[in-house]
């Protein structure tokens, strides 16, 4: 079983992801990868060296095409599951964007994205990312 927490902060070495809960026109924003036949919220790896919110930045631009954006943190999340990392627990900051403007075509692996008021009922990760659209509800973002 996949196992979600939060934390207000942990040490800045520990934080491996980014996950960037974004809204445009008060509307959601979701995107679809090229392989994949579901939607997620944008986020992904932080590379070696690069501050947490730079890779929030940089993620939310290659994920969604976002120019312009006031980007805050939320909290410090954490996934441990049997079937990753032998069940290690994993951190992550989730951020909350809200969106300005966009470029006019996306140049990376997302395929397309979606603004909506509903929620995707086909998840990438339905283990984990609607624990962390609760969460961001519970704490005001949404």
């Amino acid at each position: 079983m996949t196992e979600v927490k939060f934390y207000e902060n942990i040490a800045d070495e520990l934080l491996k992801f980014a996950v960037i809960i974004s809204k445009a026109q008060n509307k959601y924003v979701f995107c679809k990868h090229k392989n994949r036949d579901t939607w997620e919220i944008p986020g992904g790896h932080r590379e070696s060296g690069e501050n947490i919110m730079d890779t929030a930045k940089r993620e939310l631009y290659e994920e969604t095409g976002a120019l312009e954006f006031d980007l805050r943190p939320v909290c410090v999340y954490s996934v441990a599951s049997p079937d990753n990392l032998n069940g290690h627990e994993t951190f992550g900051m989730l951020f909350f964007a809200d969106i300005s403007r966009f470029e006019a075509e996306l140049h990376s692996e997302i395929e397309k994205i979606a603004l909506t008021d509903e929620l995707p009922r086909n998840w990438t990760y339905p283990d984990i990312q609607p624990h962390l659209m609760n969460e961001a509800k519970k704490r005001g973002y949404l």
